[in-house]
């Protein structure tokens, strides 16, 4: 009964220890559709995840030893240990695809100044032409004639 006890308590540990390494795939279908915005989204984002794996494996090492010491004492602790380095095998994806997002960005010429767009050439306007003057209306002769003596 009791070796039963050791061996479920074994497995319940094993269960614990650690998840299995879910690497990020280097090239990714939306890639092609990345423009530089997206890119530079994507490596903050990676960058702030090969924090957060850093600070998990410092967790799980800090783990180990604590099950490795315990262990001596408790033997069954030590199938509470990680050995699958699953951090480091997220943190090398990462850096592989953090690469290829350089060699995309600079491909797509991320970061450079923008040239403005070539002006088109305009033509100096010509004045508008003025339109023919109206006459002033003749004067009839019936009345410049009264006005003689």
């Amino acid at each position: 009964m009791r070796l039963l006890g050791v061996v479920a308590l074994g497995v319940a540990l094993v269960g614990c220890a650690g998840r299995a390494p879910a690497p990020v795939a280097v090239i990714q279908p939306q890639d092609q559709f990345m423009d530089c915005t997206a890119i530079m989204a994507e490596v903050q984002s990676n960058n702030a995840k090969v924090q957060q794996l850093a600070a998990d494996q410092g967790l799980k090492t800090t783990q180990n030893v604590a099950a490795g010491v315990a262990g001596i004492f408790i033997p069954v602790l030590w199938f509470g240990m990680d050995f699958q380095g699953t951090a480091d095998k997220e943190t090398q994806a990462l850096q592989a695809r953090q690469q290829y997002l350089a060699s995309l960005a600079a491909q797509r010429r991320c970061g450079e100044p923008q040239q403005p767009p070539p002006r088109a050439v305009s033509r100096p306007r010509a004045a508008p032409k003025p339109g023919p003057v109206a006459q002033a209306p003749a004067q009839e002769e019936s009345s410049v004639a009264a006005d003689e003596p």
